[in-house]
């Protein structure tokens, strides 16, 4: 990828052996969804074999970074950062909150809200959080 392409900042996404898998869940979900890089661990490298070393995926233009961390930490994602999304059909939205909280947690149930006709916070099954906004076409 050439540097006139590549985003200055991108969200960085830490898993634990699950980041390939991620990835492949998030293409399923979203349309124009691909991954643009990837790197896996390969034998006797530091991090177990076939895990992602580093990967980018790509999601309606916007690059999130993918990595799996060999070390174990005592934390995980947090709702305190979620990933925000404008969704352009009732289709769209509804798609994404029945897949986001299939074995998630549902943070705000999808609904009307004052500040939006149809809106839902979930965390994945990974713990990513995820707000999905209905875009209102008459604002």
């Amino acid at each position: 990828m050439s540097s006139n392409s590549m985003q200055k900042i991108s969200t960085f996404l830490m898993f634990t052996g699950q980041a390939r898998e991620a990835m492949n869940y998030y293409m399923s979900i979203f349309d124009n969804a691909e991954i643009v890089s990837a790197k896996y661990y390969g034998p006797n490298e530091d991090g177990p074999e076939g895990t992602v070393m580093q990967a980018i995926l790509s999601i309606h233009g916007q690059q999130f970074m993918f990595f799996d961390s060999f070390v174990k930490h005592d934390f995980g994602f947090t709702p305190a950062i979620s990933l925000f999304v404008n969704c352009d059909t009732e289709a769209e939205v509804d798609h994404a909150f029945e897949k986001l909280s299939q074995d998630g947690k549902v943070m705000m149930p999808l609904a009307a809200y004052p500040f939006s006709k149809k809106f839902a916070w979930v965390a994945d099954k990974f713990g990513v959080t995820w707000q999905l906004n209905l875009v209102d076409s008459e604002a």
